[in-house]
């Protein structure tokens, strides 16, 4: 069985394993960091435009500030149905709860889910101030978002490394084939099914006599070009597939961290919780400490903080991203 820990190929996996032993190692007294909001703004933006190479984690909070919202009336506008029947109130529970129905109701919510958080515009211009600030930057994206939008607002793909996985893509319930498959047209023939129609600007909205399915015909039902069945394209556990994309991101990342390691590079953590913080959080502590020239930056909306031992090296900025991106432009 594989591990995802220890089976990595490349320094993706050795920037895990020193952020691990990182956090063994400090004391683990955290820090808001130092001086006032003001000064934290100031001291960020000379690091933006110092800096020799920026490197970008970003989690799910940076999608929340663009607008993706996965409870209140967003979620109400287009899954209200499915609350109704189900008694869910969001719509990442509700990718657990669907999965005990029908496969025509199943996929029906699938659907939905990966269209309005994967295939219509962001609400909000958040990913766009970000590439604006990178502008005529070596930078590098590392995400756990899986929702496309770097690649929807302009960023470089070969920029890019999505760990996590993404809505736009079906893998084969059998992970033995490695292999992951465009969910686009599938996506659109789905919503159509269900009785969505598109607006003036092409976005799919509920009709206005209100009537829409819960369910897809049953010749809907997502298979791969073998006619075998298919599951998200999301890491859930160690059957998630990483196709030949996934790898060859995973090594631009680890080259660019390896050609930049002791140069002066910003560390820039943007909505990174607390759920999978092996990935970005803590190897962008270690790496901040492990270098003197590196500089860490957190922008969180209520959990920006950074241990002690680097906050002279650090900035942690609450508050919603995109509020902050649009004082540092």
């Amino acid at each position: 069985m594989k591990n995802y820990y220890t089976d990595q190929p490349n320094g993706y996996l050795e920037s895990i394993h020193k952020g691990l032993l990182a956090v063994r190692t400090y004391d683990l007294r955290v820090s808001h960091g130092i001086g006032t909001h003001e000064e934290k703004i100031a001291r960020l933006k000379k690091e933006l435009e110092t800096a020799d190479a920026i490197v970008v984690g970003a989690g799910a909070g940076l999608s929340t500030a663009a607008g993706f919202t996965y409870s209140g009336d967003r979620f109400k506008r287009y899954f209200s149905d499915f609350e109704e029947a189900f008694g869910f109130h969001d719509m990442y529970t509700g990718g657990f709860v669907v999965m005990q129905a029908a496969p025509e109701v199943t996929w029906a919510y699938w659907a939905r889910h990966i269209y309005f958080n994967r295939y219509i515009p962001a609400p909000k211009p958040v990913y766009t101030q970000l590439l604006q600030l990178l502008d005529g930057k070596d930078y590098f994206v590392i995400t756990t978002n899986v929702d496309h939008q770097f690649q929807s607002a302009g960023f470089d793909k070969k920029r890019l490394f999505y760990t996590q996985g993404d809505y736009g893509l079906f893998q084969s319930v059998d992970s033995k084939v490695q292999e992951t498959y465009d969910n686009e047209e599938w996506t659109m023939l789905a919503m159509e099914a269900q009785g969505f129609v598109r607006d003036e600007a092409g976005i799919f909205q509920i009709p206005e006599n209100g009537n829409i399915s819960m369910q897809l015909p049953t010749e809907l039902i997502p298979t791969d070009p073998n006619g075998d069945p298919v599951t998200m394209n999301l890491r859930s556990d160690d059957t998630f597939v990483e196709d030949t994309g996934w790898h060859k991101a995973s090594a631009a990342y680890s080259d660019f961290l390896r050609r930049h390691k002791n140069l002066h590079v910003l560390y820039l953590e943007i909505g990174v919780g607390a759920n999978t913080p092996v990935i970005i959080k803590y190897p962008f502590w270690q790496m901040t400490r492990d270098n003197s020239q590196a500089f860490y930056a957190c922008l969180n909306y209520d959990e920006a903080v950074c241990p002690k031992e680097i906050e002279h090296q650090s900035v942690c900025i609450h508050g919603d991203a995109g509020e902050i991106l649009c004082i540092l432009k």
